[in-house]
């Protein structure tokens, strides 16, 4: 992979991108919406941007909150289970389509109807925006070909 400038190397800019995601975290929590539901919509994101950076991070923080290696192992086929709440496959569903937006130029009726049925406008715009944070860092992590961190596992 050829190495490229690291976009989180602009330090205001970056602070700026964290500001913004601790907001988010703050709009989720005031609003109850589940830790482990927003790691979720992080990783579908990164999932269907191809963020490995993203992907390792985000699979590492659910499984600390206790999500199960078994959810995380069928999200990308999420549709073909019944292993996610009403919510969750809402938040979901709005996280494909905002995530392809470029492709789609619309957020469905459709599935704005299934998210704002069994989510609160606070809920809603907390989980719209971590859609929009994620996305961000997505493009970010993806442009720049940030390496991995070094793990052992």
């Amino acid at each position: 992979m050829t190495k490229r400038i690291g976009l989180g190397r602009a330090p205001e800019i970056y602070q700026a991108m964290a500001n913004l995601q601790a907001e988010v975290n703050k709009a989720a929590a005031n609003a109850g919406v589940d830790p482990k539901l927003l790691e979720l919509v992080k990783m579908r994101a990164s999932q269907l941007n191809g963020c490995a950076y993203c992907l390792d991070m985000h699979s590492r923080d659910a499984l600390e909150l206790g999500e199960s290696t078994r959810r995380l192992f069928v999200l990308d086929g999420w549709r073909e289970t019944d292993l996610f709440t009403e919510e969750e496959e809402a938040a979901l569903v709005l996280t494909e389509a905002m995530t392809k937006l470029s492709a789609t130029q619309t957020i469905p009726d459709d599935v704005y109807e299934q998210a704002t049925k069994v989510l609160t406008e606070d809920q809603y715009r907390a989980i719209a925006w971590e859609v929009i944070a994620i996305n961000s860092w997505n493009r970010m992590a993806v442009t720049s070909h940030s390496p991995l961190p070094k793990r052992d596992a």
